[in-house]
């Protein structure tokens, strides 16, 4: 899902525009590539498009997920949200080896195309390909490598292709289902990291063609999608080709998942709170440190919110137990004698941080379980904070 810096090359797309006829045994192929293990973005797996002429020698790959470091103000457009991504023409023998060397399952899906359908498709990703077009506003779940792929097919035949929207079993689910059956087992971390900084716009059902932000729907789109061509619709995909299969690989997933960190670091916070009170001590640096920490990150997802255009951040409500105003808070446990308004601060974070914890599964955003702890140590340190002298 992101750049092959060391295979990607761009061919010389735009002297072949026009100019280049695919002959009679030329065929188009919709690529799925399988999840992998090595990267958070490689457990969403990959698609292509594959351009294939033995009379002239074409064996290319029409890959939407790559971009440009060196594009102006590229971290910058990367933290509000305008991530320019980008249509690459790259060799797909060697696309497949990078793929195979790390264990990436790769099927082929023919499509029944007639030679103009073919041209027109060819055509098509050729005039995409070119440096003024090859860049498009990327999101990553409705304008993704994945999701345009079914867009080329459409665009390009028009009338003639014909995707069905009843071709799942499992309709209605969210994005955020989706995404965690893909992370939950091999990037726990990953998925933490998703559930964190992503909000309700990730639990809304959607419907069944926009499940192909994934290239795993993808594949199973195509197989249910029909091509009207020689007077008469017929099953666009005409031979499944599985190029590579995955061996079995060992997991390489973390065993110190973020459960057992933060449910581990709940019960230090407990220990610790426990001890202050035994022997007469307060945590007050610690505090200061915990609740900046805390704030800063509630501060972040506001941002996110607020002043990005990342559309699946927005009405987050892990920011409610990240508060951004837990940032002013630290600054007022410095204070050896505490202001009465921190008191007031921490009972109302105590409160709310344990009514949160009790309406976790009732929540209209699905919550990552992992976070019950730390939800719990912020309650404890605010209700421990009221209680010292």
């Amino acid at each position: 899902m992101r750049k092959l810096f060391i295979l990607s090359y761009t061919l010389l797309v735009s002297g072949l525009i026009n100019a280049q006829t695919l002959s009679e045994q030329s065929y188009i192929s919709v690529i799925t590539f399988g999840p992998g293990q090595e990267e958070l973005y490689a457990g969403f797996g990959h698609s292509a498009i594959r351009v294939y002429d033995p009379k002239w020698k074409l064996d290319w790959a029409y890959n939407y997920g790559t971009f440009d470091y060196n594009q102006p103000n590229f971290y910058l457009n990367f933290t509000r949200g305008h991530l320019l991504y980008k249509l690459a023409v790259q060799d797909f023998p060697r696309m497949r080896q990078y793929y195979e060397y790390f264990n990436r399952s790769i099927v082929e899906q023919r499509i029944n195309l007639t030679p103009e359908q073919r041209q027109k498709i060819f055509d098509f990703l050729q005039v995409n390909a070119l440096p003024e077009n090859a860049d498009y506003l990327y999101d990553y779940f409705y304008n993704n490598c994945a999701s345009k792929i079914g867009g080329v097919f459409v665009d390009a035949l028009g009338d003639e292709f014909h995707f069905d929207p009843d071709y799942l079993d499992e309709p209605g689910l969210t994005i955020r289902t989706l995404t965690d059956r893909l992370t939950a087992e091999h990037h726990p971390w990953g998925k933490l990291g998703i559930d964190i900084c992503l909000g309700m716009p990730m639990d809304q059902k959607i419907t069944n063609l926009q499940y192909m932000f994934l290239p795993e729907y993808v594949e199973l789109a195509f197989a249910d999608a029909e091509v009207f061509n020689n007077g008469s619709w017929h099953n666009a995909v005409s031979v499944t080709n599985p190029l590579y299969q995955a061996r079995p690989a060992i997991s390489q997933a973390s065993k110190i998942t973020p459960e057992l960190t933060f449910g581990a670091g709940f019960l230090v916070v407990l220990l610790l709170t426990f001890l202050s009170f035994k022997f007469k001590f307060q945590l007050r640096f610690f505090d200061v440190f915990f609740f900046l920490v805390i704030g800063l990150l509630g501060l972040l997802l506001f941002i996110l919110w607020v002043a990005t255009d990342h559309a699946a951040a927005a009405w987050n409500l892990n920011l409610l137990w990240a508060v951004p105003t837990h940032i002013i808070v630290a600054f007022g446990l410095l204070k050896k004698h505490r202001s009465r308004w921190v008191n007031w601060y921490m009972l109302a974070t105590g409160v709310s941080c344990i009514l949160l914890v009790i309406c976790w599964p009732f929540l209209p955003q699905a919550m990552n379980t992992a976070l019950i702890g730390v939800t719990l140590a912020i309650a404890t340190r605010a209700f421990a904070i009221i209680s010292y002298p």
